[in-house]
């Protein structure tokens, strides 16, 4: 299914800061493998001369992080394939989970290129939008917009037109995802050994897309509903497929819920025209609502600052600084003597 035989350790995405953390004395007895998928209890890694399925439980972990998520690199024994060690991530996609703001959700690891799709009929949402280049921005990630269903679309440059406004230079492709010649510019965003991600919503088209750029149709795909334009989770297993040019796509299941921590460098790229406008407040406890001298209300009556943006930024700023003190105490009350990590 990932087509990973016989890759070299290059062609996984193997680079210098992987090897940097590894001793020329420890190839001797361990093997750097990739994780290409992950399963219940498991994980499916490949490697050079190895494709295989190893425990995802890792000696010395001590919570969510320590686990192999998709993407990642770890050091195994040559042997036994008991899996060793976690090398550190270049990159990494994670969201609390559903329902449970005690666990951390790893997504996916060591991402070269996010592509973050999202389709051009009723479920197409701009607070969505900036929610995902936070994520990317914050983990340092190049995002490209792909914006599906484009042959649905009655006014396909209106669509166009509010995902570039995100942010200067944010490079934006409109494609019918089931047509190769049309996804065919996006094979630029997939070089050899690059690791390219997916990240949407349901029914928004990923797993088409995944399809039609490997020319196969072998992930299951299902119609969106006519009355809302929402789709169901088709995607139940994260993992990595390999493209004819040698790139490497990441399926992820679909996501609506995806709630921000630790995304204050996110958080300060994306809304940098809000950030750069607080600095300029008269004074630096402003409110940015009824005080003299502020300049998020000069820029809103001046109209070069809509309150619609204003209010995503107040609203994921004050969520990412809610689920980051969270996330903090639980980790500070893990640390605890007689508490359980």
């Amino acid at each position: 299914m990932m087509n990973s035989t016989g890759a070299s350790l290059t062609e996984l995405g193997w680079r210098p800061f992987f090897g940097a953390q590894v001793a020329d004395t420890e190839l001797a007895t361990l093997q750097p493998v990739r994780v290409m998928a992950v399963h219940r209890g498991e994980v499916a890694v490949a490697g050079e001369n190895i494709d295989a399925q190893v425990s995802s439980f890792m000696p010395d972990s001590t919570g969510e992080e320590d686990r192999p998520t998709v993407g990642d690199w770890l050091l195994i024994d040559r042997e036994s394939h008991a899996p060793v060690r976690l090398l550190e991530r270049a990159s990494l996609f994670k969201r609390r989970a559903p329902g449970d703001d005690r666990r951390l959700q790893l997504v996916a690891a060591n991402v070269d290129t996010l592509f973050i799709v999202a389709s051009c009929n009723q479920d197409f949402s701009v607070p969505r939008l900036e929610r995902y280049l936070v994520l990317a921005r914050e983990v340092n990630v190049r995002p490209v917009v792909v914006l599906t269903k484009i042959d649905l679309a009655e006014r396909l440059e209106s669509f166009i037109e509010r995902a570039g406004a995100l942010q200067p230079g944010l490079q934006v492709e409109p494609v019918n995802a089931k047509d190769p010649a049309s996804v065919a510019r996006l094979a630029a965003c997939c070089g050899p050994g690059e690791t390219v991600a997916l990240l949407g919503s349901s029914g928004v088209g990923k797993s088409t897309l995944v399809n039609t750029m490997r020319g196969s149709d072998e992930i299951l795909t299902q119609a969106v509903r006519e009355q809302d334009g929402k789709g169901r989770h088709t995607t139940t297993v994260r993992q990595m497929h390999r493209l004819d040019g040698g790139g490497w796509l990441m399926d992820t299941p679909g996501m609506r819920e995806f709630q921000l921590s630790d995304a204050a460098t996110g958080l300060a790229e994306v809304f940098d025209d809000i950030v750069a406008l607080t600095l300029e407040c008269r004074f630096t406890n402003c409110s940015h609502e009824r005080e003299p001298g502020c300049a998020i209300q000069a820029a809103i009556k001046a109209g070069s600052l809509t309150p619609a943006r204003l209010g995503r930024w107040q609203k994921l700023t004050t969520e990412d600084e809610t689920n980051t003190g969270t996330l903090a105490e639980r980790k500070t009350r893990a640390k605890l003597p007689g508490k359980r990590k």
